[in-house]
């Protein structure tokens, strides 16, 4: 879908109407009217649009409430694509989906380092004509491109001003992608997107506030307030990772001591385990250790297990400055939920302030790896489907 074209999906009725029909599928034009406050006309005319561009479509006749059955709507989730891209810090992951996140094609591409600006987005712009390449689609019915990179960035022009993983800075991403491909392009902070994409596509319910957080390279967590992303004053907000948990602890690569990231990676832990098992038992990764765990190596469970109560300490302090309904953990360190998961409410039990806040939703994302890249697709459907 061209540029220009893009924009005929986002008027703000229409954005009420496919966000109503999108979380209470199957719905009359009635119910939409009744539930939106719009009149019956407005939405009558707006629907019609929408089924004559594909996006909406009609389905089996629903209850009478007295007269004629009323014909329900829904999305028409295989109408258009989006793509979604998770960039870095270790490889690009891009996937081409449907409407409802249905993932129909994917390819990843490593990254090495040192690597420049040019080098990196010419390796983006080849995972994303890959993708559209193998599945033959049809450009038009393309919405989109959402991109989830690590660092900082700058969402309003989608420049990455800082992708410390991989030494670079002042990336013009959306510039670069919106003049190679002619398509709509997002770029978010990769935990922010995460969180995003748990909003739409987890199954979470109608919650006004949730936390999401991404345990991996390094750590960062999104907030999503009443269905939307919360960015902060200058675009860092759920830096998390950088929170201060031991002054006294190892440096960061951010240059402060004690950071909750040099607690929580898969690196940080190999790093730990390494120590603990001495020469004999070096650790090559936090995979490893989660293996060990599994075949009952004591110290290995034991690791698990404090980093857990390490996590809960920062999500405690969290719970106490944000008080989110849910919080929703991802990342390769989550696969162990089995040994963390357990201590980490346990230690949110035992240090919370109130009842009420003891009592917070903490679970592990269902979608494992590809949480981030789910999330860059619904950066896109956020910009139709939400109202502004």
């Amino acid at each position: 879908m061209r540029q220009g074209t893009f924009q005929w999906m986002k008027s703000v009725n229409k954005s009420i109407i496919l966000n109503k029909i999108r979380t209470n599928a199957p719905i009359s034009r009635a119910e939409i009217a009744k539930e939106t406050k719009l009149t019956p006309p407005t939405v009558s005319s707006n629907v019609k649009e929408l089924i004559e561009q594909g996006l909406v479509k009609e389905s089996e006749l629903g209850e009478s409430q007295g007269g004629r059955k009323p014909t329900m709507l829904l999305i028409n989730q295989q109408a258009f694509y989006v793509i979604g891209v998770d960039a870095g810090p270790e490889k690009i992951e891009c996937i081409l989906s449907d409407l409802s996140g249905a993932i129909m094609e994917r390819h990843s591409i490593q990254l090495t380092t040192p690597i420049t600006n040019e080098q990196f987005l010419t390796t983006l712009k080849e995972s994303i004509h890959h993708v559209i390449q193998a599945q033959a689609v049809d450009t038009e019915k393309i919405i989109g491109i959402g991109i989830a990179m690590h660092g900082v960035v700058e969402v309003e022009t989608g420049v990455s001003l800082l992708a410390p993983n991989l030494g670079l800075t002042n990336i013009p991403i959306k510039e670069e992608l919106e003049k190679e491909f002619e398509l709509e392009v997002k770029v978010e902070n990769d935990a922010r997107a995460m969180a995003l994409g748990e909003s739409w596509f987890g199954d979470h319910g109608q919650l006004s506030s949730m936390l999401a957080m991404n345990f991996g390279r390094g750590v960062g967590a999104g907030l999503v307030i009443d269905g939307k992303l919360y960015h902060g004053a200058q675009d860092i907000a759920g830096e998390v990772g950088h929170m201060t948990i031991d002054l006294h602890g190892e440096i960061c690569e951010c240059g402060n001591r004690g950071c909750l990231q040099t607690f929580a990676t898969g690196a940080a832990l190999a790093k730990q385990a390494e120590k603990l098992l001495g020469e004999n038992g070096r650790i090559i990764s936090g995979e490893q250790v989660y293996k060990l765990a599994i075949e009952g190596n004591e110290h290995c469970i034991k690791l698990l297990e404090e980093l857990g109560e390490t996590i809960g300490v920062a999500l405690t302090n969290l719970i106490h400055i944000i008080n989110p309904e849910k919080i929703v953990l991802g990342g390769g360190v989550t696969n162990s939920e089995q040994f963390i998961l357990p201590a980490i409410r346990r230690t949110v039990d035992k240090w919370s302030l109130t009842p009420d806040a003891k009592r917070t939703e903490i679970v592990v994302s269902k979608f494992g790896d590809d949480a981030t890249i789910i999330g860059a697709v619904a950066l896109l459907l956020e910009d139709i489907f939400a109202p502004n």
